[in-house]
């Protein structure tokens, strides 16, 4: 039995390959345009950009860190993407 390569995405899912590259290429070509990076860089002022004050509460941070890590893997799928196109 030969051994197979176990693929992990950028998001930790296990998945082929060739589906993982297309997850990749299809959530670029949503953000690809002019309104697409418009909207990106909203996400990524809102969320990732976004400083706290020490007031802030346990629950809150945990809300917003969820935010930034969808925004971060919004923008790990964009940079996949345009790796894999180079391959």
């Amino acid at each position: 039995m030969a051994n197979q390569k176990v693929n992990i995405g950028i998001d930790g899912i296990q998945r082929s390959a060739d589906l993982d590259r297309q997850v990749s290429y299809n959530i670029a070509q949503i953000f690809e345009g002019p309104t697409g990076k418009e909207v990106l860089r909203y996400l990524r002022s809102v969320t990732i950009e976004m400083v706290n004050g020490p007031n802030v509460s346990t629950e809150e941070l945990r809300h917003i860190e969820g935010q930034r890590y969808i925004v971060g893997l919004i923008e790990q799928r964009i940079a996949h993407s345009h790796r894999s196109k180079n391959k």
